[in-house]
């Protein structure tokens, strides 16, 4: 799999690329080709910039209200590879890249990506940090725990439920243990 993904983006597409340049200034002439070139990295280059502004800015309001990150991560690494394929000289990249940027496409493709990476990947999440730090609950599920029946140890207010009833958004199937911070040292 590898292999032909390395042979593709080091030797398909580039001579894609220069097909697609040499049919264009065919068509325009040369001058007026690069001169699109250039100016589709200058404005490129201005889109990254206010675009990157836009997930930093998310970023950090997803850490101020104490939620995950994941998807202004995987927009940041879309901005990235998007604003590289804009600078990157060539029309298809430059199309590809300008999917990655705007945000409407960039949504599509992040919808597809989070599918294709939810389908490969277990995600685990702590129960603590999740939950926030006021909440300190073992909750376990899964075959130690029988099938269906969730067991709550819980040292706030909250009574043990069948764990198809008290489910929350960040409740995941398996086993996981809450463990307490370790002491603040001086």
């Amino acid at each position: 799999m590898v292999p032909v993904l390395l042979v593709l983006v080091f030797v398909v597409v580039p001579l894609a690329e220069l097909f697609v340049l040499i049919q264009v200034g065919q068509e325009i002439g040369a001058l007026p080709t690069i001169g699109i070139l250039v100016v589709d990295s200058i404005l490129g280059s201005l889109l990254l910039r206010s675009q990157g502004r836009a997930v930093w800015r998310r970023f950090n309001e997803a850490l101020n209200n104490r939620r995950p990150p994941a998807r202004e991560v995987l927009d940041g690494a879309l901005v990235i590879f998007g604003g590289a394929l804009l600078l990157t000289p060539g029309f298809l990249t430059d199309i590809l890249g300008l999917l990655l940027l705007l945000p409407p496409t960039r949504a599509v493709v992040r919808r597809v990506l989070f599918g294709w990476f939810g389908r490969r990947f277990v995600v685990a999440r702590v129960a603590g940090a999740a939950a926030g730090a006021g909440s300190r609950r073992v909750r376990t599920r899964g075959p130690a725990s029988g099938r269906g029946g969730g067991r709550s140890d819980s040292r706030d207010s909250r009574d043990s439920r069948d764990s198809r009833d008290s489910r929350e958004p960040y409740d995941v199937e398996g086993q996981a243990v809450d463990i307490d911070p370790p002491p603040l040292q001086r």
